[in-house]
């Protein structure tokens, strides 16, 4: 199921916004840039850069995942693991806000997300 209209809009405002003081600057945007996905229930912001060995295929990293529980009127943050499976955020594992979401992330005081 997914999130209803007036959520998507709220999640779609604070990651444009969240995005666009992230990107990095314009001239190495092709090297390395950042975007966000929204499937389902699901936020996941990913790094997009040009694959080490064939520049000319892009590959999109995932850095950080948060989901909507309705049952609990929160979002459950993710990371992703060397092993590459999105596991729950230690830390802090459930935030209420999508910004929260968004602050944890930035703020990245266990170097979960960005290392």
């Amino acid at each position: 199921m997914s999130m209803d209209a007036l959520m998507a809009l709220e999640v779609i405002e604070v990651m444009e916004n969240f995005i666009e003081n992230k990107r990095p600057h314009e001239s190495i945007r092709a090297q390395l840039d950042i975007g966000y996905k929204i499937e389902n229930q699901s936020v996941i912001i990913f790094e997009i850069r040009p694959q080490w060995n064939n520049p000319s295929v892009i590959q999109h990293h995932p850095v950080a995942k948060t989901t909507f529980v309705k049952s609990r009127n929160s979002w459950k943050v993710f990371w992703m693991r060397s092993d590459l499976k999105w596991h729950a955020y230690p830390p802090k594992p459930f935030v209420k806000k999508i910004k929260d979401f968004v602050k944890l992330v930035e703020a990245d005081d266990h170097h979960c997300f960005w290392g």
